[in-house]
């Protein structure tokens, strides 16, 4: 057997979160809605922003790919210019604006919920990259 059949090369697993977002419309209620935040190690730039199928005209996942850049960044300031736009919103959330030709969705999360799931995506090896190996020292004792 070849060492490659023996030892095949570890794959990373992509990094999901089920989360909970507000609708951010003129009600005054909020409207809860389930959200997965999605991050593949292939394709380590991006991240996805899913929504039910339920909450979709066409009856499908609504599903959103961007820079994961873009929603690091607008953590801290507003940012984006295109069809996804991110900025914090008061110390513990954060909004992030969905532009398509149907209209405007905006969305707000909490921060630290944003947050942890970026810190996994950092912790996640690209596709192809082994995990950091963790070395261990043996200490020694000279008599």
């Amino acid at each position: 057997m070849s060492a490659t059949a023996e030892n095949p090369p570890a794959t990373a697993a992509a990094v999901e979160e089920r989360v909970s977002a507000r609708v951010i419309s003129d009600d005054p209620l909020y409207r809860a809605i389930p959200v997965a935040l999605r991050f593949a190690p292939s394709e380590p730039l991006a991240v996805r922003i899913v929504f039910p199928a339920e909450l979709s005209p066409e009856g499908t996942d609504n599903e959103w790919v961007f820079p994961r850049a873009l929603l690091e960044a607008g953590l801290l300031a507003p940012t984006g210019t295109g069809d996804v736009r991110v900025w914090p919103c008061g110390r513990v959330q954060a909004v992030v604006e969905f532009h398509s030709p149907e209209g405007v969705a905006v969305i707000q999360f909490d921060s630290a919920v944003l947050r942890r799931f970026l810190r996994r995506t950092y912790a996640t090896p690209a596709a192809g990259e082994r995990p950091a190996a963790t070395t261990r020292t043996a200490a020694t004792r000279t008599a």
